[in-house]
């Protein structure tokens, strides 16, 4: 297994009368209380934690997001460049550059063309569906948001492997009469690709086309569901059966030297769901065609249904997990598989505990710092991590995923 550093560098220090007073900390906070010297150090303190990662024999995860105290990453490309340049060893994952977002997606490949080639090749690349708040940030129509994301990845795709001088590309979505991009990738194939997804149907869809699969604080069951509908569609379409390599989980971690350690920097964790998924009703709606026909009946209702982990086999909204996770506890968040915290043995059986729910994976993205936690506390539990669970995960083999396979 894996393992890929993440920090998506939020911003805590809001005062929290103004959070109150705010109906989304997302697209709409006046970025007046965002401090750039403040910007600075966390920027300053994250890329030297990359760094670490890269002496500790642990793979590096960059996200993007726009408008929030969530994540101060707003140009994944610039972050990916510098770290392209610094690191030696670790692989390199964008996850990613929020490409229905980018009229120009050309430009797109065209960076991770040159991240690729500055990493001489150590670049993974890795797509996700861009959020309701995002869209209003980014003047984005969310209408055929799935489309366009499923034809930007053709695009791009083809655009990192054609060599043979410029091609046109007459899409529904995309239009581009001379593609042709200089440098063209380090790697002789195409980097391997990650999408980030919960939904069944879109998992499906990234079964097919062979993605890595990565779920991100879903817990076992949305995770076990979306695993089983990606390997089900292979199954359907003839494919190879889906190994390990294929499926990625990402969760909160955090190591101490006593259970209590663990627990107290794990709650600095929870501030990212405590605090910065509060939203505004408008960037929690669906609206016609941003999502699947079957959610139709409850887009609309004037009053939204309980937040709660849904039925089994269900994998709930984005709006109905945000709602359920906002006011989370440490020991509850142990217990729905999005925070794996404690002791190294601990951390260690937990993380095991949740692979053998869901099927298997050989890719764990460790979210390991957050809110207010410091600089100092996540080194140290970076050090504990590599030092005696690290060693540990990097033995477990690739293996068909699933264990009863009756999904596939």
């Amino acid at each position: 297994m894996d393992v890929w550093y993440q920090c998506e560098i939020p911003y805590p220090y809001v005062p929290q009368e103004a959070l109150d007073r705010a109906d989304s900390v997302r697209a709409s906070l006046p970025n007046k209380y965002c401090d750039p010297a403040l910007s600075a150090q966390l920027f300053e303190e994250c890329l030297d934690e990359y760094l670490l990662c890269d002496e500790l024999g642990m793979n590096v995860a960059i996200t993007e997001h726009h408008a929030g105290i969530n994540s101060l990453i707003g140009s994944n490309p610039m972050i990916l460049g510098i770290l392209a340049r610094q690191i030696k060893k670790a692989r390199i994952l964008s996850l990613g550059t929020l490409i229905t977002l980018r009229p120009d997606v050309v430009r797109v490949a065209e960076e991770y063309a040159t991240a690729d080639v500055i990493s001489r090749g150590r670049l993974e690349i890795g797509f996700v569906k861009s959020g309701l708040s995002e869209m209003a940030s980014n003047n984005a129509n969310p209408i055929d948001n799935g489309e366009r994301f499923w034809e930007a990845i053709d695009l791009i795709s083809k655009a990192l492997t054609y060599q043979d001088g410029p091609f046109s590309w007459e899409g529904k979505h995309y239009t581009h009469r001379h593609i042709n991009i200089w440098p063209r990738p380090y790697q002789p194939t195409l980097p391997r690709m990650w999408a980030a997804t919960g939904d069944p149907s879109t998992a499906a869809e990234v079964g097919r086309r062979g993605i890595v699969n990565v779920l991100v604080l879903r817990g076992p069951e949305g995770t076990r569901t979306a695993f089983a509908a990606n390997r089900k569609a292979r199954a359907l379409a003839g494919l190879p059966k889906s190994m390990t390599d294929r499926f990625a989980y990402a969760a909160f971690v955090a190591v101490g030297d006593t259970e209590e350690e663990g627990l107290r920097l794990g709650a600095k964790l929870l501030w990212f769901l405590n605090t910065s998924l509060k939203h505004a009703p408008q960037f929690l709606q669906f609206l016609p065609g941003t999502a699947p026909p079957e959610a139709a009946p409850g887009t609309y209702r004037t009053k939204p249904r309980a937040a709660g982990p849904g039925k089994p086999g269900q994998v709930p909204s984005v709006g109905a997990n945000a709602a359920a996770l906002m006011s989370v506890t440490p020991e509850q968040a142990k217990q729905r598989g999005i925070l794996f915290a404690g002791t190294a043995d601990s951390v260690y059986q937990q993380i095991m505990k949740f692979y053998e729910a869901v099927g298997g994976f050989d890719h764990l993205a460790m979210i390991g710092r957050s809110g207010p936690m410091t600089h100092a506390e996540t080194e140290k539990s970076l050090r504990l991590f590599s030092r005696d669970v690290l060693p540990r995960l990097k033995e477990i083999k690739t293996v068909v995923a699933g264990y009863n396979q009756q999904d596939a």
